[in-house]
């Protein structure tokens, strides 16, 4: 039995069902990306402070140009497809798959480095912060026995860890501190405060549609793609159907980078 509409369009909305699915399906998206970004927005509001210049723009930029070239590889591997180059489907959909796992990359440097940095409250109002060096071998907080090596500076007021834009030539050095002397020590995960916790929740979610949609694309360039020797037209309407998928995820990070990265 064949399933109808798989290739010619339905009479009542003009195109093929994948297609109506998939834009269903991106409506829902819409909404979950748009609640988050209302919390966002509702949340830096009504914050006492905001942090600013967190992120290195560097690589938000890289990982922006990352995913623009991914949009057009796609855009061109449905293209190859549409004119019967199953060869240059191959190719281009395989620069695809690289580019997003080229972006995952990056963000799991970003990621990484925000695991190994450190604020550390001292005994004397000072704050430690930087980038875990090392712990000695005898270091336990609870016990306060050790020390902990940062790369970084310690300062006075907290309040100058949150705006990093407006100073100028700050100067880090590895500094060490003795457990017996820290009052609170943590990293700066999601737990960290509110801006953390919104940048790993929304990029987070976003790298794991980066993720789903490259299993897709990998499943298409190998396994998948076999279908194009008995129903290219099918094919091709799949290919399509991901690539409106990776649209909306190129979409996304448009508004994520600007909205996290440089305000």
């Amino acid at each position: 039995m064949e399933i109808p509409y798989t290739v010619q369009p339905r009479p009542d909305t003009g195109i093929y069902n994948a297609k109506v699915g998939i834009w269903l399906f991106l409506a829902s998206e819409v909404m979950l990306f748009g609640g988050l970004f209302s919390g966002y927005v509702l949340l830096r509001v009504g914050a006492d402070q905001w942090p600013h210049g967190w992120l290195d723009v560097r690589f938000g930029t890289l990982n922006t140009i990352i995913l623009a070239l991914s949009a057009i590889t796609t855009l061109l591997a449905w293209a190859a497809c549409k004119v019967g180059h199953f060869g240059k489907f191959k190719f281009f959909h395989a620069c695809t798959l690289l580019l997003a796992l080229s972006f995952l990359s990056v963000k799991m440097y970003e990621y990484h480095d925000k695991w190994i940095h450190y604020e550390i409250k001292l005994a004397d109002g000072t704050f430690a912060d930087g980038h875990l060096v090392e712990k000695s071998a005898d270091f336990d907080l609870a016990q306060k026995t050790g020390t902990v090596t940062l790369h970084g500076r310690i300062v006075k007021d907290e309040t100058l860890l949150y705006d990093l834009r407006s100073q100028k030539n700050i100067e880090l050095k590895e500094v060490t501190v003795n457990a017996s002397d820290i009052v609170k020590m943590e990293n700066y995960g999601p737990w960290h405060n509110t801006f953390l916790a919104i940048y790993f929740t929304l990029t987070g979610l976003h790298a794991l549609h980066i993720l789903g949609g490259s299993i897709v694309i990998g499943y298409l360039w190998g396994p998948g793609s076999k279908m194009w020797k008995k129903d290219p037209e099918r094919f091709t309407n799949r290919i399509e159907v991901s690539g409106l998928f990776w649209h909306f995820v190129d979409l996304v990070w448009i508004f994520l980078f600007p909205v996290l990265y440089l305000t």
